[in-house]
């Protein structure tokens, strides 16, 4: 009888063992949060919106950044902005669209350098399902969303309005842009020349040339039509970096007062220009605006929203008149 109730005794406590180490093992998975961790921080994650800009160089580009940056806080999403050195590094933004793409985005903000260049990425975006908003300059292609940009031929035709005014209404003018590639280049050149071929018959666009944006090639350019053209009354910059050549050139040739200068964006040189008298005026967009408005453009798309397929950012002329006025002074920039 003791041996039977000793034999009972030890299965119970086998019995026993035996439970409580299944019951340990069963609750092992629970003891284990982290594994499913990641899973529930990628669905927390901010979305991601990469933005190549078309460059670095002139201080237009920081106040776009400055506008989507405060765009991505706003929205509580995370951004990346970036641009080639100079805007006539097209070769080197369409590897940085490629870098973009592969980093899957959950949208694409861009500011084409060649409005047909890019065309086969923003193929590549849409078969990702990538939506793509053109921001400053669009492209040649239906598959942005939204633009968000500044009316350029509106924009260059009141420059030449406000030229043909300051010149007298008769006489020759020469134009410095960018680029012939851009969306921005094609938009302000045939703005402003066409206005004038239209419009002012007394009117001659004797020179049409591209520096790249690049001051120093700007000036060369500039300084060549002004010899070439001594009786040249009016010069035409269509961004920063044309008319800060121009301006160069004006000043070494001692041609100040001489020829009538009418500029396009802002940035310190060109605003002390126009407030001490050499440059008569300039038109401004508005940089902060056009980096706001492509990332809550991009957003929204993300959202399900519907957006306007262009975003019309704005444009004001300029003058020592209004400079330093509640409407223009928050949309320049040094």
């Amino acid at each position: 009888m003791k041996t039977k109730n000793l034999f009972t005794f030890v299965f119970v406590l086998l019995l026993i063992a035996v439970v409580v180490s299944a019951c340990g093992g069963a609750a092992q998975p629970a003891s284990q949060p982290a594994a499913e961790k990641p899973a529930a921080d990628q669905a927390a994650a901010k979305p991601y919106i990469a933005v190549v800009s078309k460059g670095f160089q002139h201080q237009f580009w920081q106040a776009v950044n400055a506008g989507a940056d405060k765009a991505a806080k706003d929205f509580n999403v995370d951004i990346t902005f970036e641009g080639p050195e100079t805007e006539a590094m097209v070769d080197k933004q369409v590897e940085m669209v490629q870098a973009a793409l592969d980093k899957k985005p959950a949208a694409l903000c861009l500011a084409a350098l060649d409005s047909k260049a890019l065309v086969p990425l923003l193929e590549r975006a849409k078969s990702e399902g990538i939506p793509v908003v053109g921001f400053d300059s669009g492209v040649d292609s239906d598959i942005p969303v939204a633009t968000a940009a500044t009316n350029n031929v509106a924009a260059a035709a009141l420059a030449a309005d406000k030229m043909v005014e300051l010149i007298g209404g008769s006489g020759e003018v020469a134009v410095i842009a960018h680029d012939q590639t851009s969306r921005t280049g094609i938009d302000r050149v045939a703005g402003f020349t066409d206005q004038i071929k239209n419009k002012y018959p007394d009117v001659t666009i004797v020179d049409t040339q591209y520096g790249g944006g690049d001051q120093l090639k700007s000036t060369d350019l500039a300084k060549a039509i002004i010899q070439a053209h001594p009786n040249l009354k009016g010069f035409f910059g269509a961004n920063e970096g044309s008319i800060i050549g121009v301006l160069n050139a004006v000043k070494e040739l001692g041609k100040e007062g001489q020829i009538v200068v009418i500029g396009y964006d802002s940035g310190k040189q060109q605003m002390d220009a126009i407030k001490s008298g050499t440059e008569a005026g300039a038109i401004t967009q508005d940089p902060i605006g056009i980096g706001y408005k492509c990332v809550e453009a991009a957003v929204k798309t993300l959202n399900g929203e519907t957006v306007d397929k262009v975003i019309d950012t704005g444009f004001h002329w300029y003058d020592k008149t209004n400079i330093d006025s509640d409407t223009i002074k928050p949309l320049l920039y040094e």
